[in-house]
């Protein structure tokens, strides 16, 4: 029990009582017996005999304050209210001689005057008031803390993370043969687990106020075809056996559609999937994927344009027609007198008279690792063995943001108005004569010309829209800014080589070894690797 004091008032003097405190109580502070005392008004008594009294107080003694009577002091207690008003602690006092105690009317009533309407524990109030304990903090009322809810979460049974990046080996060759692209699903395999968000519960203050949680972050489950759903809407499921796939946040299943060769035998191949090639892709052929491409053997002079990665084994001969577009990665043991473009990586052992663009980086550092002759652009950097020729081939290397590309992205910006523009012009048009005809009315025969005319114009004009808006689309991810773009070379870089680091041109004056380069101060600067 803590040390505690009374006021003793007798016809000649008031005086107080001092008792200890008892086992592991806490003794009185004088701070607060003085505060206590000029609140009740009692003045001119020798603070500082009662300081020392307080300080080495054994046992209970009777200290003298005054030599007057005065009136009685009522038991009473001091509310402490915390900050967040989230508990209310007490501190009662003892009344003097010939004062009143409290009862439980008197100290709910000092509670609403503070405005305490909610947690107030009459319990522990009851308690007191049948053993009276003073110069003791006792909680009177305690606030309910909200309960924080956690945002929803969504749980994959399959590897989101696909890595195509090939592994080299020892020898420092690649290893282009073994890549983790696809993710197999069976039919009725869970693929996903949604937990929904909890809410939480909302709280309350001693002033009665509502205490809102936290906000959380709800989620759905997002899926495409071959998916069923739990009756609780929670649990994903594969309908069909296939591979599975997380694209933007949304689930695809689709059959991988497996073919040995492409070529007369199949004609070009559409498919809302995956298209695996045993064998070859022949010239003049083309594949459209909305998953990846895996070809095992050769590309030649083909068009492959997959949403996913493209991967070619023994690489390709695009002979001046090949082409490659990836909404992933490129990986292929070479590249030749092609095309590519890819929205993530491209990888290979060699690249050779070609155009080639990655929105992140061109890694072409296997066991040959050459970049000679044609143009590369990657928007962080390039990485290579060799670049350039010793023959002097013309080769083109650009990193960064190049204020060309700025231009041509504006133009294609305006070629599309343009589109658009004259569709929406003809469009009426066509759609009239359209009806006419379909209800029995014969056009003239310069009227059909015009009609036809204008249907060949509308068709010619759709299709160079699609055209112009896939360059507009790669241009738009290469204008996106990135820092520190850089060229590393880590054998040689040959004399002729043109290196473009955003606005920076260089044109290699001499061979170079080891070196890589950067923009500093606005030139294209070499460095050691």
């Amino acid at each position: 029990m803590n040390g505690c004091f009374q006021v003793m008032i007798t016809e000649k003097e008031t005086a107080l009582k001092l008792v200890p405190p008892t086992n592991d109580g806490e003794p009185i502070a004088i701070s607060e017996l003085l505060d206590y005392l000029h609140t009740r008004k009692i003045e001119n008594f020798d603070v500082k005999r009662l300081n020392a009294v307080v300080s080495t107080l054994k046992e209970q003694q009777v200290f003298s304050l005054i030599p007057q009577k005065i009136s009685p002091i009522d038991e009473s207690f001091m509310v402490t209210v915390s900050q967040d008003n989230m508990e209310a602690v007490a501190r009662f006092y003892p009344p003097s001689t010939g004062g009143t105690r409290m009862d439980k009317a008197e100290i709910m009533d000092v509670l609403h005057q503070k405005k305490i309407v909610y947690g107030i524990e009459e319990d522990t109030i009851e308690k007191f008031l049948q053993r009276r304990q003073y110069c003791t903090d006792i909680v009177l009322a305690r606030g309910k803390a909200p309960v924080h809810g956690a945002d929803g979460k969504i749980e994959y049974f399959f590897n989101t993370d696909l890595n195509t990046r090939p592994k080299r080996n020892e020898d420092g060759s690649v290893d282009f043969f073994h890549l983790n692209t696809i993710n197999h699903c069976k039919q009725g395999e869970l693929l996903a687990r949604m937990t929904p968000a909890d809410m939480g519960e909302s709280g309350t203050n001693l002033l009665g106020e509502v205490l809102k949680p936290r906000d959380v972050k709800n989620v759905s489950l997002k899926y495409g075809k071959n998916i069923t759903i739990s009756e609780d809407k929670t649990e994903i499921y594969s309908q069909v056996n296939g591979h599975v796939s997380l694209v933007d946040d949304k689930v695809f299943v689709s059959d991988v559609f497996e073919v040995e060769n492409v070529g007369p035998a199949t004609g070009n191949i559409e498919s809302e999937g995956s298209v695996l090639v045993n064998g070859n892709v022949q010239t003049g052929f083309s594949i459209r994927a909305k998953g990846n491409v895996h070809v095992y053997g050769v590309v030649e002079g083909a068009s492959i344009v997959a949403g996913g990665d493209i991967i070619i084994d023994r690489g390709m001969n695009g002979m001046g027609r090949g082409r490659l577009q990836a909404g992933g990665s490129i990986v292929t043991k070479f590249l030749e007198n092609a095309v590519a473009y890819s929205d993530d990586y491209v990888e290979a052992n060699s690249i050779l008279h070609s155009t080639v663009t990655a929105k992140t980086e061109i890694n072409v550092d296997g066991k040959k690792g050459f970049i000679m002759g044609g143009f590369v652009r990657a928007i962080n950097r390039v990485n290579c063995r060799t670049l350039g020729s010793p023959m002097g081939a013309d080769t083109y290397v650009e990193v960064g943001v190049d204020p060309e590309i700025k231009s041509r992205h504006q133009k294609l910006q305006e070629e599309i108005l343009s589109i658009q523009q004259t569709i929406q012009k003809n469009k009426p048009i066509l759609t009239n004569a359209a009806q006419k005809m379909k209800s029995g009315v014969q056009l003239e025969d310069d009227q059909m010309r015009y009609i036809q005319s204008l249907a060949l114009e509308t068709k010619k004009k759709q299709k160079r829209y699609a055209e112009v808006q896939a360059e507009y689309t790669g241009l738009e991810s290469i204008l996106e800014h990135k820092e520190n773009a850089c060229i590393c070379v880590k054998d040689s870089l040959y004399a002729g080589t043109k290196v473009t680091i955003s606005e920076a041109t260089l044109v290699v004056k001499n061979t170079l070894q080891y070196c890589r380069l950067v923009k500093d101060q606005g030139d294209v600067r070499v460095t050691a690797l």
